[in-house]
């Protein structure tokens, strides 16, 4: 039996990224949402568990990115999203985007796994 496709999403907890979690788990997805909850919260994706195989890792894309077992996706979807976060965080809105970005490529060439900022994989 083959095993379901397995995928990262990087700001699973935000607006967007609880979205893209739902989809790939009705895609039959196991779905890894990695958030540092700068902007998202816990709530967000509580419903998650109950719609198939979820794991919720509390951790910055910032900080080196380690995921045990096989990925074939990531989504890369963590970031600050609003004019008022962008002012208020804009240290941590930066790194999000340039360091978060280069450690989920990373971790996509180490897995083999495609990288998207869409879910079009």
């Amino acid at each position: 039996m083959a095993r379901p496709p397995r995928a990262v999403v990087a700001g699973g907890a935000g607006l967007l990224g609880v979205h893209v979690c739902e989809r790939l788990l009705r895609d039959g997805y196991h779905v890894v949402c990695i958030d540092n909850l700068s902007t998202g919260t816990v709530a967000n994706a509580a419903h998650l568990t109950e719609m198939g195989p979820f794991q919720f890792v509390n951790r910055d894309i910032s900080d080196r990115i380690h995921i045990d077992g096989n990925i074939d996706a990531i989504l890369n979807f963590a970031s600050p999203a609003s004019p008022a976060d962008y002012m208020s965080i804009p240290i941590l809105t930066l790194k999000a985007g340039s360091i978060g970005t280069l450690n989920t490529l990373e971790s996509a060439r180490a897995k083999r796994a495609a990288l998207s900022a869409g879910i079009d994989i």
